[in-house]
């Protein structure tokens, strides 16, 4: 995986916050935490964030994702762009059918 360009998320805070949630063993207790610390609009975002890379990963196009979920084109070419820096290795191995170009 290739190191991103920018690494401004990466405080002295976010190998902690990784930790908290890698600890965390249920859905009620992930969820009272994610409630707690964003807000609404990144609680309605990251779902669909998380369903443009599957539906990438089915092999639908950028414009039928776009129009499915009223997000940008910009925001699946985003999610594009993750998947071919070789990120969402758990999704991929979640899914079959994977198309080769995001199979790398």
């Amino acid at each position: 995986m290739k190191k991103r360009p920018d690494t401004n998320y990466k405080n002295k805070y976010f190998d902690n916050f990784i930790d908290v949630l890698m600890e965390i063993g249920d859905r009620a207790t992930m969820e009272d935490l994610l409630v707690g610390i964003l807000t609404i609009k990144e609680l309605q975002e990251l779902p669909l964030r998380l369903e443009i890379v599957k539906r990438l990963l089915k092999g639908e196009s950028h414009h039928k994702i776009a129009e499915d979920l009223s997000v940008g084109v910009a925001t699946v070419t985003r999610g594009s762009k993750e998947l071919q820096e070789g990120r969402f290795k758990v999704l991929k191995e979640r899914m079959t059918n994977i198309p080769p170009f995001y199979n790398q």
